[in-house]
């Protein structure tokens, strides 16, 4: 194969992917970016220079899965939440704007609870809530739990990566099973897809099903863990569950049912859509 320039390689790559993916141009320079190990600014301030052999054969292998549906940031080995870089691969869920909700709302309830600095992230995944949260609140004390091993260890490595492990406790662990601390803030992104309705996930031939499968209602997960959460709790307190948008009243019931003198409410992403179950406890 020839040798091409970072420009003629941008417009080919872009060309080859146009049919396959939003945005190609976009993801084209992300892969270029990654290959030559640059930002995205200084591959276009060099349309010039020239890629090796080496470096062509990886841009068109990283192409070629990304037209065929794998996700880009497990082709990158990153992804950006809340303002910040994480480490993914496929022991984990690529982490999603949408969940970036719960670190604000987590923030803005901790800001107005100075004493309250004890939290737990459940499904922790790449531990991309418990790392924005403790990096963005110097006096906070996490939990990261994940009953995935090897999960937990992209989650370390994050923090590692990040230099806030000092304040994180990693625990393998189903739910509450292994949790023997109490917590003002607990945050939990559990899988919440129905399993009927996994086969329509795009990502699902790559990402771990066992982060996703919700079991047959989607909510059965949830439920469990603010049944668990209630002997876990320090007042004052805040509840945070991720939900899927069309399983709002069912996550209601559940939050009324566990949680019947709290203030409740259900917060909406920045589609409009129905995201988070709020459950606050003075």
């Amino acid at each position: 194969m020839d040798s091409y320039s970072t420009g003629s390689l941008l417009r080919e790559q872009t060309r080859i992917l146009s049919n396959d993916v939003e945005r190609p141009h976009d993801h084209a320079l992300v892969l270029l970016a990654h290959v030559l190990g640059e930002s995205k600014s200084w591959v276009l301030a060099h349309p010039d220079l020239y890629l090796s052999q080496r470096q062509i054969s990886e841009l068109s292998n990283l192409t070629a899965r990304l037209a065929k549906g794998e996700p880009l940031p497990y082709l990158i080995g990153e992804q950006a939440f809340f303002g910040l870089d994480f480490k993914v691969n496929q022991d984990v869920l690529i982490p999603r704007p949408e969940t970036e909700l719960m670190v604000e709302e987590a923030l803005a309830w901790l800001k107005f609870h100075p004493y309250a600095k004890q939290g737990i992230d459940l499904g922790t995944g790449s531990g991309c809530v418990v790392v924005s949260l403790v990096l963005n609140c110097p006096d906070l004390r996490m939990c990261a739990v994940d009953i995935n091993a090897r999960s937990l260890k992209v989650a370390m490595e994050n923090a590692i990566d990040l230099h806030c492990e000092d304040r994180i406790r990693f625990t393998q662990s189903d739910l509450f099973k292994d949790v023997t601390r109490s917590y003002n803030l607990v945050c939990a992104n559990l899988p919440y897809i129905p399993t009927d309705e996994l086969a329509a996930v795009n990502s699902l031939p790559y990402e771990p099903r066992l982060a996703l499968d919700g079991g047959k209602t989607g909510s059965e997960l949830i439920e469990r863990g603010m049944l668990e959460s209630r002997i876990h709790l320090i007042q004052p307190a805040l509840l945070l569950y991720e939900f899927q948008y069309d399983k709002a009243a069912e996550i209601e019931k559940l939050a009324e049912k566990y949680f019947p003198q709290a203030d409740r409410r259900i917060l909406k992403d920045l589609a409009g859509l129905d995201r988070i179950m709020r459950i606050e406890e003075a």
